[in-house]
């Protein structure tokens, strides 16, 4: 939990073309270069108009073009998760006459399931090193703080909601941003997660930073708009394009929304440096736009000149900086276990319901036939096999069966979702670390896909440090909690930690050199699996069985740990080397008090000798 100091006034009148809360745009009050000579008031130009909205809006239509096959897919297989795949593939339920039964199973449903708890059972956390001595002390300040506004953010949740996406369709995308309106104003860092369906790039690039705009699309009631921007009231009425929608259970009404476009892209200030601006606008009305103002003309919106989104990709493609999911390589699979499955058991409800070959020249009451609650039933004529007649089903055989079987195989082999990684073991095996070993050698695509997952954090981690950077100019104070939740302390951190300093040295024109605090980022995971905690216990009693912890076996131990490599030996390492050193300090006193004795002894013996 964080505590700021130094808040703005929160009755102060906002700014006129503000952006949405939630892409709000950086506050005023960006902090100078060391040194640097006062700049000159800048006026304000307008170099954005409503004429470049439509350029915009024109290449907003062509990268939704190109977008257009990735938009239905991900459309479709939302209907595969949702066990609705039948209406995928096109069969009418209520079709007359069709009675075969549209079974849905779920092996697909539960591959994703399984890897989405491998994923929640290992969520990333920041550690921050420099690489520079002088920064030391910044670097252990924002490794304490990181984790906080990860919190303050939620980001578990956003974490989680990705990690579907992820699984589903091939990507979840994180937003990085500022936002203005944070904590009644002071603004702080918003993570939030982006739809696939909301986000439009450049068609064929691989990397979003590569993309020359990118598009954020949000439907907003109208009224909502207009009520933000009332001097725009009259003129947004409209859409300039339209977007994809899932195909949702309840009724969606967008008749009275309007879509509501956020614009990145990048230019080159006057000195040739690529640079990132942004804005917004609706219905081709320009509503906001970083380059009108002076104080963002030259340095860009934001410092670090990239895209505020992140893409974890799941299994990349050529050509699309987004990936494909599971349901992309086990609807093949899930479709032949449904039919068969499907065929299986309408000859399974053909077997159980009994049917009769009837001769026309036998006037048999249907009716009472047909009702098993009447005793009697009225026959016109003789009664012979020859005229009414059972008829018979046939069993479907045993080899089918196996091919489903084979199809449920491939689909956990496919999707690497074995019986073992479900908790379930074969050939007996019960034993809970027996288990565990076996789900960390099972688990290798799990830890591939959540170590890309890390890189992506990486990239985030990275990008809330240049937001912290360019934007905390005022200190704020931060609660790190201990172990235990009673053991806390204040850190207080602004950005002045973090700007350029002053190296000592000069260049050849006599002018000062400075120098940028850089930091390398190293990502742990926050485990949470209880099988992976009893096999952290059943190491430590089995080190403590043999001896590791005997401050006599010390120096032995130290040597038997430097061949070994498990999460937390530091730890273990550093616990063994206390024991070496009390154990140093304990015969060191041995020996001054053994000195003691023979010097006591020494002077009873003279002083016994004297007296005599």
């Amino acid at each position: 939990m964080a505590t700021f100091y130094g808040k703005k006034n929160p009755n102060e009148p906002m700014e006129e073309n503000r952006p949405l809360p939630q892409q709000a745009y950086p506050a005023d009050n960006i902090p100078m270069m060391p040194n640097a000579a006062p700049e000159k008031p800048l006026q304000k130009q307008t170099l954005i108009t409503d004429e470049d909205v439509d350029k915009a809006v024109q290449i907003l239509r062509r990268y939704k073009s190109g977008k257009a096959n990735l938009d239905s897919r991900i459309v479709e297989d939302e209907l595969w998760w949702q066990l609705r795949h039948w209406e995928v593939l096109g069969r009418d339920k209520h079709k007359k006459g069709d009675t075969t039964p549209d079974v849905t199973s779920a092996w697909l449903f539960n591959a994703i399931l399984n890897k989405h708890a491998d994923a929640m059972d290992n969520i990333p956390a920041p550690v921050v090193l420099p690489r520079e001595r002088m920064d030391e002390a910044s670097a252990k300040t924002l490794s304490d703080v990181l984790p906080v506004i990860m919190e303050y953010n939620g980001y578990e949740k956003v974490y989680s909601s990705n990690w579907w996406e992820k699984l589903k369709h091939g990507s979840g995308i994180y937003s990085v941003i500022w936002d203005k309106d944070k904590d009644n104003g002071l603004g702080d860092i918003a993570i939030t997660q982006v739809d696939l369906l909301n986000l439009y790039y450049e068609p064929g690039i691989t990397d979003i930073q590569q993309s020359r705009n990118v598009f954020i699309t949000k439907l907003v009631d109208i009224d909502t708009m207009k009520k933000l921007y009332p001097e725009q009231a009259d003129r947004i009425k409209g859409d300039a394009i339209d977007v994809k929608d899932y195909l949702y259970d309840d009724t969606v009404d967008n008749t009275d929304k309007v879509v509501v476009v956020d614009w990145y892209y990048k230019t080159t200030n006057s000195q040739g440096k690529q640079i990132l601006q942004y804005a917004k606008f609706c219905g081709g009305v320009l509503l906001y736009a970083s380059e009108n103002e002076p104080e963002y003309q030259e340095r860009g919106y934001y410092d670090h000149g990239l895209y505020p989104f992140v893409i974890d990709s799941m299994f990349p493609e050529k050509g699309t900086p987004i990936g494909f999911g599971y349901i992309s390589i086990c609807k093949d699979p899930q479709i032949y276990i449904d039919k068969l499955s499907s065929n299986i058991m309408q000859s399974s409800l053909m077997g159980t319901k009994r049917r009769y070959f009837v001769s026309n020249s036998t006037a048999i009451n249907e009716e009472e036939f047909a009702d098993w609650n009447r005793p009697f039933i009225h026959v016109e004529g003789e009664i012979s096999d020859s005229r009414i007649m059972e008829m018979q089903h046939l069993p479907v055989d045993g080899i089918y069966y196996n091919v489903l079987q084979q199809k449920i195989d491939e689909m956990k082999e496919t999707s690497s979702n074995r019986d073992v990684n479900s908790g379930g073991s074969a050939s007996g095996i019960t034993a809970a670390s027996a288990i565990a070993a076996l789900q960390e050698a099972g688990n290798k695509v799990s830890r591939d896909m959540i170590s890309q997952s890390y890189r992506a954090y990486q990239d985030i981690v990275s990008m809330v440090i240049e937001l912290i950077r360019q934007f905390y100019d005022e200190t704020r104070s931060f609660r790190i909690t201990g172990k235990q939740i009673d053991q806390y302390e204040f850190v207080e951190l602004s950005n002045q930690q973090l700007m350029e300093q002053k190296t000592g040295h000069y260049a050849s024109d006599g002018s000062p050199l400075y120098r940028k605090p850089v930091f390398d980022l190293k990502v742990k995971a926050q485990k949470r699996n209880p099988f992976s905690k009893m096999e952290e216990n059943e190491r430590a009693k089995e080190l403590y069985g043999l001896g590791f912890f005997a401050a006599d076996n010390a120096q032995a131990a130290m040597g038997a740990l430097e061949m070994m490599d498990f999460e937390g030996i530091d730890k273990v390492k550093e616990y063994v080397g206390n024991g070496q050193t009390l154990m140093n300090i304990v015969q060191q006193q041995q020996q001054q008090m053994q000195l003691i004795m023979l010097c006591l002894q020494t002077v009873i013996l003279f002083s016994n000798i004297l007296i005599m």
